[in-house]
């Protein structure tokens, strides 16, 4: 990608005010807070005098304020310097599930220059109820389950993050199911009934219980989904598998049809009532479905859709083992694939344009672009250093993570240079490493610094 300045009225203005700018970096960076949801014009902090800034200079300094992401959730008022909220901020909808959430603006004030780093924190309120993935599941029970007998099901799910996606189960009284509840680790022990009273089908046919869930949130917010369960008559043994629990890494991009995993199950029982058919539970989101696919004869999940890490880190499969009874019993175990990064993604380079085209007498350390550097990569893969074309009066200074500063390192000669054409290059930390490279073409304005001279004396 290739970016140029020169033009334009912000340039032009920029070249009138900051022709002797000296670069004056912000002292470390400031923190504030904001929950979400906050009403417009909720106050977040006294920006200008938590930076030393007086208010009367923060028009003539033409004090402005400007995002990475490009949304204008903050506002700065420029009669008091109060930092407030200027649009809906969703915390969930910025930062998905992500523990940490923050928006990061940059502060620009001219006469000298200065850029300040401001941090705000997006803090997390309890406006996400927990969900079920369905209203209603049904159950199919053989009356002939021994005791104890588990029952696994979905449990839900919460948008808010922390105390706000604390989950607590209850089951609504009955005599024949008690509640598991998921442990710490989930993916070990995770939300099911347990069989407590043996079943009659001919004295209860059906039972209808209520599952509810209540997240930690104050107030706390709850849902439901009702159970039917379907007592059937059939089959002494269910199929087993060897393990509940299956974990298996597997690389992003692989190709379709690369095997993940091969499942076994047994069944006690002989003929069709012993012979199982494999299958993803009716729990299983359909993103699983779209990217996996299991053999009914052999238990074999494969891959059939593209599998990005980017996308998804892990992924989880609940697969149904059935036997051929006329009153088929079933057996459930869960899969937890661990995608493992691979370094597929080429850094990304933004530039912000301060002083451009730069006047041949302006002094060393006049900052030319803001430079910003990113890479969707995890680990080394997303650790990105930035280089500059070498042997030219201009150097790159690392300001905070991820950011530089273009910078002037030595005086400049529109006679002998009038333009720069500057190339960055982001590199990666992944082995093999991609990079990916922008070009900056700097043009020097002339000033009057030579006399005039006659040919011959």
């Amino acid at each position: 990608m290739e970016f140029s300045w020169g033009s334009g009225q912000e340039s032009r203005r920029l070249l009138l005010w900051l022709l002797l700018a000296v670069w004056e970096a912000g002292s470390g960076q400031l923190h504030y807070s904001v929950p979400e949801e906050a009403k417009h014009g909720t106050y977040v902090g006294r920006i200008a005098q938590d930076l030393g800034l007086e208010l009367t200079e923060l028009v003539p300094r033409l004090f402005r304020v400007a995002s990475k992401s490009g949304m204008d959730l903050l506002e700065v008022n420029l009669q008091n310097g109060i930092l407030f909220v200027n649009s809906r901020i969703d915390r969930e909808e910025l930062c998905g599930r992500s523990a940490d959430c923050s928006i990061h603006l940059e502060v620009i004030v001219d006469r000298p220059l200065q850029v300040f780093h401001v941090v705000v924190e997006v803090k997390d309120i309890n406006d996400n109820p927990p969900v079920f993935p369905a209203t209603q599941k049904n159950l199919f029970i053989a009356e002939s389950r021994p005791l104890d007998s588990r029952f696994p099901l979905e449990g839900a799910s919460d948008a808010d993050i922390g105390e706000n996606a604390l989950l607590t189960y209850r089951l609504s009284p009955n005599e024949y199911f008690s509640l598991e509840k998921p442990s710490d680790d989930e993916r070990v022990k995770g939300l099911g009934l347990i069989l407590r009273k043996s079943l009659d089908r001919e004295e209860t046919p059906e039972i209808f219980l209520v599952l509810t869930v209540t997240d930690g949130g104050k107030p706390e917010l709850t849902g439901t989904v009702q159970l039917l369960i379907t007592v059937l008559d059939a089959n002494d043994n269910a199929p087993v598998f060897d393990r509940t629990l299956y974990k298996v890494k597997l690389p992003e991009n692989v190709t379709n049809g690369t095997l993940v995993i091969k499942l076994n199950a047994s069944d006690l029982d002989e003929g069709l009532n012993g012979d199982i058919i494999y299958s993803f539970s009716s729990d299983t989101s359909p993103n699983v479905k779209s990217k996996f696919h299991i053999d009914p004869v052999t238990g074999q999940i494969m891959v059939k859709g593209y599998i990005d890490f980017e996308e998804s880190k892990s992924y989880e499969i609940i697969v149904e083992g059935i036997d051929k009874g006329q009153l088929p019993l079933s057996g459930h175990c869960r899969v937890i694939v661990e995608v493992e990064d691979n370094n597929d993604n080429v850094p990304d380079l933004e530039f912000k344009s301060l002083s451009l085209p730069i006047r041949e007498d302006a002094p060393v350390g006049t900052v030319i672009a803001l430079i910003s550097v990113s890479d969707r990569d995890s680990g080394a893969n997303g650790q990105v250093t930035c280089t500059l074309t070498s042997h030219v009066p201009f150097k790159l200074v690392s300001t905070f993570k991820n950011y530089y500063s273009l910078v002037l390192d030595s005086a400049l000669d529109r006679e002998s240079v009038s333009a720069y054409e500057l190339v960055v290059t982001a590199r990666d930390g992944g082995s093999p490493s991609l990079w990916a490279t922008a070009s900056v073409s700097v043009e020097v304005a002339d000033v009057n610094d030579n006399a005039p001279a006659f040919a011959q004396p």
